[in-house]
């Protein structure tokens, strides 16, 4: 069943036994165990819609620019990799939220003032997230209706367009209005992200308004079906499908904010939601900005080189009651090494020999699975991935080590990382972790507003926030800063909220890109100030956080940026 159509990953999924797909965190992660059926992002050309005509079992849905997701059931996946059509196959990955004075430090309220009196208006902010509270005072307009043109709720299928929330907003009680639009917002990230770029703080009489007060709301709640209640990159790429065809239809520019990210992936921008994202930057008038993430200080990254003929020894830490851990290396093709792996009783396995298709092993009570990858049509770097899985409960706890043993060194610089660390415990962790590179999928895109965080209050960088460069490929991201420590912003019930995170800096840019296109499209000043042309306006107005000496850098970009406007 294994293909070169397919990327690494799902190659191993497909081999890998219903145990060490239940137990890993990213091997299931898109297939339906019930129904034996798989999720699967691909990249076509011709008539994808074929498939679904000759197997009636394989459901497809396209979205632009000639990508589709796939269901698939296991049984026809040979149907999928020999079809002329299907140009490459990825399946779906977790993603994560990226929480951890802003307005003022990022030099909007100038913007918002007599003078150019900026506030969104003709600007669509759409909102890919939890989903949002529609009742709150700040998404709605002075006489009680909505300023959310619709509201798509992945986890129900239903679109709820403008018209249905105000007549919910319209009813006795809130138990009505849920029956009427039965989509809530249950972590308030979304909310809280909304009001950041776009809340008008009616509720707070004024003194919480965001960036693009008087824009125009488009919401996708992404879907949650994964046990740990966080979306798939799939539901990330149909929501962002559904947003953008939506602003053409309603002829309106459009400012996306994404605060989700993952760390599965090569890092340098390559993967199909990373080339799909940038496909959907260059459709229509849009600008799409993406949080970098919080794994800046979570120990989850790591690299060196390798030398000829002298063995590198990574040390991994794992702490107690860990269920899973998955680890990538990725490296160049033309460097050739193998992997010892030795236990923290000093047990160890190999030098495990590079070959084709997946290697188990058993070290006292933790089961082995190590996948070496090749190169793809659109990645020419090498993956080795380790999945950790308990013989019973748990892991192993304690220092595990990892040893390249080189044969033949060309380059030598490789990479590790870890999942988020939403899903690691306290103690797990690289032991001599590296903080660049740390930035996560998708914010790598090239044509994104990739945004870090930094704490406004004391002009200095926020360390949790995700790091550059991208890998091997070297853009200069994040492309800049914006406030994300301690800000308040909307929340479930009409109230207000204070979080921390590159979720909560990438909504000034968000709001700052639509006051933007306000000034330059909506008014006429500059009709083609959309995609890139925003991006080089927001770098061109930011300044240089005084701590940091050298420009680009890692933490926060080209220019030394730190607002968002």
């Amino acid at each position: 069943m294994a293909s070169e159509k397919f990327e690494n990953l799902l190659n191993l999924a497909l081999d890998a036994t219903e145990r060490e797909r239940e137990k890993s965190l990213n091997l299931g992660v898109g297939y339906e165990p019930e129904e034996e059926r798989w999720e699967l992002i691909v990249k076509y050309s011709g008539d994808i819609m074929r498939l679904s005509r000759e197997n009636p079992e394989i459901r497809v849905e396209e979205l632009s620019n000639e990508y589709a997701i796939l269901n698939v059931p296991e049984s026809a996946m040979d149907q999928v990799a020999n079809a002329v059509e299907v140009e490459y196959v990825e399946k779906p990955k977790r993603m994560y939220f990226a929480v951890r004075e802003g307005k003022q430090a990022a030099c909007i309220t100038p913007l918002q003032g007599a003078q150019y009196n900026l506030t969104g208006r003709g600007v669509i902010v759409a909102i890919l997230d939890s989903g949002i509270d529609y009742s709150h005072p700040d998404f709605r307009n002075a006489d009680g209706s909505t300023r959310i043109l619709a509201l798509y709720d992945e986890s129900l299928d239903r679109e709820f367009t403008a018209e249905k929330i105000n007549q919910a907003l319209k009813a006795a009680n809130e138990q009505e209005r849920f029956r009427i639009v039965p989509s809530r917002d249950t972590s308030g990230h979304g909310t809280h992200v909304a009001g950041i770029a776009a809340g008008n703080g009616r509720a707070s009489g004024g003194v919480d308004k965001g960036v693009a007060y008087e824009s125009s709301l488009l919401v996708v709640k992404l879907g949650t079906a994964e046990p740990n209640g966080f979306p798939k990159t799939t539901q990330l790429m149909r929501g962002l499908d559904y947003v953008v065809n939506k602003s053409l239809e309603l002829q309106m520019p459009m400012a996306v904010n994404i605060s989700f990210g993952n760390n599965y992936g090569s890092h340098s921008g390559t993967a199909l939601l990373e080339t799909y994202i940038n496909d959907m930057s260059n459709y229509w008038k849009t600008v799409i900005a993406v949080g970098t993430g919080n794994e800046g200080a979570a120990r989850g990254h790591t690299s060196g080189i390798l030398q000829e003929g002298e063995e590198q020894e990574i040390e991994l830490g794992v702490g107690n009651y860990e269920t899973a851990i998955s680890l990538q290396i990725w490296k160049s093709y033309v460097d050739q090494y193998d992997i010892l792996l030795v236990h923290p009783s000093g047990k160890s396995i190999g030098p495990i020999r590079q070959i084709q298709g997946p290697q188990r092993f058993v070290l006292e009570q933790t089961e082995i699975l190590l996948y070496y990858g090749e190169p793809s049509p659109y990645n020419l770097y090498q993956e080795m991935y380790i999945d950790f899985l308990p013989v019973q409960s748990y892991i192993d706890a304690g220092v595990w080590r990892i040893v390249l043993v080189p044969e033949r060194i060309i380059r030598g610089n490789y990479d590790l990382w870890l999942p988020g660390q939403s899903v690691l415990n306290q103690g797990t962790g690289f032991l001599y972790p590296v903080e660049e590179t740390t930035l996560t999928i998708p914010s790598t895109a090239e044509k994104v507003i990739s945004v870090a965080a930094y704490d406004s209050r004391y002009n200095q960088l926020a360390e949790f926030s995700g790091r550059g460069y991208t890998r091997q490929t070297n853009q200069v991201k994040p492309d800049l800063a914006a406030p994300g420590v301690a800000i308040r912003s909307t929340a479930p019930g009409g109230s207000y909220a204070v979080r921390s995170g590159t979720s909560m800096a990438t909504p000034f840019v968000t709001g700052s890109a639509a006051l933007l296109m306000q000034w330059g499209i909506v008014e006429g000043n500059d009709p083609y100030l959309y995609g890139e042309k925003v991006k080089a306006y927001l770098l061109r107005g930011a300044r240089h956080l005084p701590i940091l000496q050298q420009y680009p850098n890692p933490q926060i970009g080209a220019d030394g940026i730190i607002v968002s406007s």
